[in-house]
């Protein structure tokens, strides 16, 4: 496990740092069908650049499968299982993904506009590059999550449990942590880091010197400190 240190406070809170996936995808083989099935199981296939808009595959299983270039654009996945996995340059608006489960995958430049994942389960995930527009995770259990080297605007966290989770290089636009539980979250990569809900919610995160003077108006808000100058 690695444990990440502030620096400059005399040894400082600890947080663990995120656990990532080890990848080792067998041969795969190209996926042939049209359509996705509902429940469907698909296993050591690489889907490169279909279109999968609005199709159906609520409930399917994808293990050691590659997804390069495909459009999602209101696909529904509903409670799908996405197991050691790569998503490479997906890209789609109002893709469906409630209640699904992503464990050992890394999503590659995605471009997703609100992409509804609530109440899903992701478990040693790296998002690394791309840009999430309108994210909702609202109930979703996160662990051991790594954002990388992308853009997040206004993700939705609300009631989420947030474990190990780090971002790195990113930008963090009005985010909402409305009723959220985190736990050794690493937010100094995170610039802008903007709150604009549950800035009470952020005990068990970790953040600089310099985002705590930009959230200090905010979190004087909160607290209801009324500033003024000298």
């Amino acid at each position: 496990m690695v444990t990440r240190r502030a620096t400059g406070t005399g040894g400082g809170p600890a947080v663990r740092g995120a656990r990532r996936p080890d990848l080792r995808l067998p041969p795969l083989a190209p996926w042939a069908d049209a359509e996705l099935e509902r429940d469907g199981d698909y296993d050591g296939l690489e889907f490169q650049r279909a279109d999968l808009s609005g199709q159906q595959g609520g409930g399917a299983r994808f293990m050691d499968c590659v997804l390069t270039g495909c459009v999602l654009d209101e696909t529904g996945l509903g409670r799908a299982r996405v197991l050691d996995s790569v998503l490479d340059g997906v890209r789609g608006v109002g893709t469906q993904l409630a209640e699904a489960t992503f464990r050992d995958v890394e999503f590659r430049s995605p471009r997703l506009g609100g992409a509804q994942l609530h109440g899903a389960v992701l478990e040693r995930v790296v998002v690394r590059g791309g840009k999430l527009d309108f994210l909702n995770l609202r109930e979703a259990r996160l662990k051991d999550v790594v954002f990388e080297s992308c853009v997040l605007v206004e993700p939705d966290f609300g009631g989420a449990r947030l474990e190990r989770v780090e971002f790195i290089d990113c930008a963090l636009k009005s985010a909402d942590l409305s009723r959220a539980t985190l736990k050794d979250v690493d937010l100094r990569g995170a610039a802008p880091l903007e709150i604009t809900r549950g800035l009470d919610r952020l005990s068990g995160a970790l953040i600089g010197t310099g985002q705590l003077l930009d959230l200090a108006p905010l979190l004087a808000a909160e607290l209801g400190i009324k500033v003024e100058g000298a």
